[in-house]
């Protein structure tokens, strides 16, 4: 299967979406050429403001550009512009429900050999406690691409989080995101598999596993973490009796903690997390870290199988 950095789809969407409408205008901190936002540039060099090393201050500065008519996309590491950020996005930008793009790069996992400091593995649990802020998780490039020009198509703050090591890519060319969207990729009967970002490739593979063993996983990427697709997760959830969650990120506060939250609330079923188990992450490749915690077709499987045995006690 083809593997594409899904970083890539962001800034190609962000170039389509600002050839389309002047008043979009990108603010980079200092990670312009790790992002993208050079070729934003050559092509929009009056649209362009590299801020430097400065989330807190881009993130005010955006607010202003919004609240003066501009559609303002800011970008960084996700680690520094939802975290170091976070005041300012809470305050000057959600606040006032202003309608600043925020694109998380090297998010969660991927940013493997940058080390334990710069893997964003918090950022979804303070971006989606924000009120009136979407937040977005695409599965690859493709889907990145739709979600940066649905961004700059719809009212409101989004965060969007990508990474930085290529993935499969699993959507065709032109397909299309929407906030509280989520596609069901394969049908089952055992168990749900609901995934975001790069786990959606890998529970696919889970559920190849699972079939062998005589057990049929319905599998979801759930891309909006925020607002969540609540009626699709909780049919599908009930008809299954379990889920498992899976994410490169904290389990608490993530694509796990938000899918506890909600069976909690409406369809009481077990849960099983995949994700980082509330600890730093680690230096290594991408796929030495992802194996590291267990984020792995093999690991979506054992969480399967156990959460389907906790059903049927």
């Amino acid at each position: 299967m083809k593997t594409k950095p899904t970083r890539e789809g962001w800034i190609e969407g962000l170039l389509e979406a600002a050839g389309r409408n002047d008043r979009i205008v990108l603010l980079d901190a200092d990670v312009s050429r790790s992002i993208g936002g050079e070729r934003f540039a050559d092509r929009f060099p009056a649209r362009h403001f590299n801020v430097g090393v400065s989330e807190q201050e881009m993130i005010s500065e955006a607010a202003g550009l919004a609240l003066a008519g501009f559609v303002p996309f800011v970008q960084s590491y996700a680690v520094f512009c939802a975290g170091r950020a976070w005041e300012q996005i809470r305050t000057s930008v959600c606040h006032m429900g202003l309608g600043v793009k925020i694109g998380g790069a090297h998010a969660g996992l991927s940013a493997g050999p940058d080390g334990a400091t710069h893997q964003a593995l918090e950022d979804v649990a303070v971006m989606r406690v924000l009120p009136g802020m979407t937040v977005l998780v695409p599965a690859d490039s493709n889907q990145t691409r739709a979600a940066a020009i649905t961004a700059a198509e719809t009212e409101g703050p989004f965060y969007v989080r990508f990474g930085r090591n290529p993935v499969p890519e699993i959507y065709p060319e032109g397909c299309r995101v929407v906030p509280g969207g989520a596609d069901v990729l394969r049908e089952g009967s055992d168990v749900l598999l609901a995934a975001a970002g790069a786990m959606v490739g890998v529970c696919l593979d889970a559920a190849s596993m699972l079939q062998a063993s005589g057990i049929s996983a319905a599998v979801v990427n759930a891309y909006s973490i925020k607002p969540l697709a609540s009626d699709l997760l909780v049919e599908l959830a009930s008809r299954c009796g379990c889920a498992v969650a899976a994410m490169d990120h904290q389990e608490a506060g993530g694509l796990f903690g938000a899918v506890s939250e909600l069976m909690a609330r409406r369809c009481p079923v077990p849960v099983e997390p995949v994700g980082v188990p509330d600890s730093f992450g680690e230096s290594g490749s991408p796929e030495e870290v992802f194996a590291r915690f267990g984020l792995t077709a093999e690991g979506v499987a054992s969480a399967a199988v156990r959460v389907v045995s906790r059903a049927s006690r």
